[in-house]
């Protein structure tokens, strides 16, 4: 920004003294000019007195002309040429100074029935006069581009100091650093963007601490009443039912995942971010979410299959993850049909670092145009729900650096974009443990 203003006044304070400087310079060498031929017309005029004085009654000069007062006027260098009347030839014709003038400037004055005087002189000293003149103006036409330098110089520092200085403050804003700053510049509209910075801080950082605080109490209440949940089934696992008991220890199983995901979030939410994370498998990282809702998505008749490369490797929050991912499937079973993939690959673009994508898609009617461009938007369902899934799940995902989009309208395919690690070069196998995972080739 510093060059910009810089080029932008110095542009201004160029043009304006060229548009100035260059007529001055003009009218400087003419100037002079005017001067010396003002001279000139000056020396003639005397002249002219002195040759008028000599004339007789009869208007003419008797005699030889005198030129002891005409001589000293004539400049060095010039030539005057006198042309008078006298008696004999009734006109007369003299030359005063050198023979010849080369390139001359030339002056004459009519005298009337009294005769004319015509002076010639060297140019060279009214050209180094003009050349004098212009040089004096160029120099104050420097002084002035150098001042207006000095200026702009100031100007740009005095400009792009604050402006950068409050930029900072906003990117250290949005990194979560809530520390005042109390500079100020001097300049109103910027000492007026610091003082909403400075109310921004305290609000945010007085909401940032009322929701970690809201969120501790949830989640201690969440624990409680899990914890009371789970004692509850505690006593079914000793009912004499094999099918109740079955039932109360996937519960309990239920009730562990849910605690431990509860957990999870909350030390994820206090940590600082991706950065200190360590790389995890992807793949394995979501075989319990796809694991948890196969059963939902076989009891409507549909199925939940999982494929991927288990060498792909991303520094993400594992808790994140999978609840993001469980939020796509959960969306696929609601709104979608058929057959729901997840499926974890790579992608490799030039001149672009590799990402990891997580695809989510299903065989359903898609999602309309209309509502595709909101279906991130907070609150906003076109299906009765509470409309906050979704933005959740980006929102989980953007806290690890990552990027959740809709690639795919008809049929809906949402995908996850998550940074490298560094990774085994293994090549994709299914996930087949002996578990209920089914496998079937690559889709493309």
């Amino acid at each position: 920004m510093r060059n910009r203003i810089l080029i932008s006044i110095l542009a201004v304070v160029i043009l304006t003294t060229m548009l100035l400087g260059l007529p001055l310079m003009y009218t400087a060498w003419l100037w002079v000019e005017d001067i010396t031929r003002n001279d000139m017309q000056d020396r003639l005029d005397r002249m002219a007195s002195v040759i008028i004085a000599q004339e007789g009654a009869n208007g003419m000069v008797e005699g030889s002309l005198d030129t002891r007062g005409v001589a000293p006027l004539v400049p060095d260098g010039g030539h005057l040429v006198v042309v008078y009347p006298t008696p004999p030839d009734r006109v007369a014709r003299l030359d005063l100074g050198a023979a010849e003038v080369p390139d001359p400037l030339v002056e004459s004055l009519s005298m009337g029935t009294s005769g004319s005087l015509r002076l010639e002189q060297p140019p060279d000293e009214m050209r180094s006069l003009q050349r004098r003149a212009v040089g004096a103006v160029s120099l104050v036409v420097l002084a002035a581009v150098a001042a207006g330098t000095a200026v702009a110089v100031v100007t740009a520092k005095r400009l792009s100091d604050p402006l950068r200085d409050v930029a900072n403050r906003a990117a250290r804003l949005g990194e979560g650093d809530f520390r005042p700053d109390p500079r100020r510049h001097g300049i109103a509209e910027l000492d007026r963007v610091s003082d909403v910075l400075d109310a921004a801080t305290v609000e945010i950082a007085s909401r940032l601490q009322r929701e970690h605080l809201l969120a501790a109490d949830v989640s201690h209440q969440l624990r409680s009443r899990l914890t009371a949940v789970r004692l509850r089934l505690d006593e079914l696992v000793e009912h004499p039912d094999p099918d109740v008991v079955e039932e109360a220890q996937a519960a309990m199983a239920q009730v562990d995942r849910l605690t431990m995901a509860i957990d999870e979030l909350v030390r994820a939410s206090r940590a600082d971010g991706a950065s200190e994370v360590t790389p995890i498998s992807v793949l394995d990282e979501l075989r319990p979410v796809v694991a948890e809702w196969e059963r939902p998505f076989a009891e409507r008749g549909r199925r939940l299959l999982l494929y991927g490369d288990a060498g792909l490797r991303s520094a993400v929050t594992g808790s994140r993850l999978r609840e993001a991912v469980a939020v796509l499937v959960d969306n696929a079973l609601v709104h979608g049909g058929g057959t729901c993939s997840v499926r974890v690959r790579d992608t490799k673009v030039a001149g672009r670092a590799p990402r990891i994508c997580v695809e989510v898609a299903d065989e359903g009617a898609g999602i309309s145009d209309e509502l595709a461009p909101h279906v991130f938007d907070r609150g906003f369902s076109g299906a009765g729900s509470t409309g906050v899934g979704l933005a959740l799940a980006r929102a989980l995902v953007e806290a690890d650096g990552g990027r959740l989009e809709l690639r795919q309208r008809k049929p809906a395919l949402f995908a996850v974009f998550l940074s490298t690690a560094a990774a085994a070069n293994v090549d994709g196998q299914p996930v087949a443990e002996g578990q209920q995972q089914a496998w079937v080739e690559e889709p493309r």
